[in-house]
């Protein structure tokens, strides 16, 4: 069985962060492991309160996970601030699992600030030239590009601005683009390419951010290539937020196990890699 890593914050609504990822994880197949850096009291209407957890904490969980596994994809969530950032760094220049995904988490859909202004530099200089790829959304791309986006067009322009800071892909997300929403733009070294796809109108989008990085770090775990991976995880994303359950007064989750609910349920399996021999690099 793969492994996935995902290292990020606690959730208590279990919409988004940590909660969110494992249940994605484990949607496709792989076994999910976690690292925590936050924990924040949430529902689906707001993030009432924040605490980070010390980087001895943080450090200590690095040191356990890969004492005794060896992850085949980590991703990164809720990092919190910069000495929280500055730890990750570290330990990911350390112990370089094979695939790392950034989703460079900056305020929650309520509003609620989840990275320190201070922090956006050192995810700038620290992160960003680990990640084999990152995934920020429109906003969270207009802070790293430092550029309005509104269009497919400036998402790219956005995009290549932001691989010029060192990761290997760049996925703006364009659930919030005025123009052709829920259009993603990857832009590489080699290409820039565009997924288009259908804009699900849903308030039940609490967690997206999580659920499309998480899939997407199980999927190269799987050994999928990113153009690969990047259309399953949209996909499942897509009927995620389709399938929702409807909790909560505000933005709700998502449905992660929404194909075991349903008839076409052994396709999806197969797709995602569930129940079946992990595609191999």
């Amino acid at each position: 069985m793969r492994t996935v890593l995902t290292i990020a914050g606690s959730d208590s609504g279990a919409g988004a962060g940590i909660q969110a990822d494992l249940k994605t994880i484990a949607a496709h197949g792989a076994y999910g492991l976690s690292i925590l850096t936050a924990v924040t009291a949430q529902n689906t209407q707001a993030v009432t309160a924040a605490a980070a957890l010390s980087p001895e904490l943080i450090e200590a969980q690095f040191a356990a996970i890969f004492a005794d596994f060896a992850p085949d994809a980590a991703k990164t969530g809720m990092l919190a601030d910069r000495e929280r950032i500055e730890v990750v760094a570290a330990a990911m220049r350390r112990y370089a699992p094979p695939h790392y995904v950034l989703d460079p988490v900056m305020i929650s859909k309520s509003g609620f600030p989840l990275l320190e202004p201070d922090a956006v530099e050192a995810l700038r200089t620290q992160l960003l030239p680990l990640a084999d790829v990152v995934t920020p959304n429109v906003h969270e791309a207009q802070l790293l590009a430092d550029m309005e986006i509104r269009t497919v067009d400036e998402a790219l322009q956005a995009g290549a601005r932001i691989l010029d800071l060192g990761p290997r892909a760049v996925i703006v997300k364009g659930g919030h683009l005025e123009e052709q929403p829920a259009t993603d733009v990857l832009v590489t070294a080699e290409c820039a390419q565009l997924f288009e796809g259908e804009f699900v109108e849903s308030r039940s989008t609490h967690g997206t951010g999580c659920t499309f990085s998480a899939a997407l770090a199980s999927q190269l775990a799987h050994g999928r290539s990113l153009e690969d991976a990047i259309v399953i995880a949209k996909a499942y994303l897509t009927e995620a937020i389709r399938s929702a359950p409807g909790l909560g007064g505000g933005a709700g989750p998502t449905d992660h196990f929404f194909y075991l609910r349903r008839p076409d349920a052994a396709a999806w399996m197969a797709r995602l890699g569930v129940g079946i021999a992990a595609v191999r690099a």
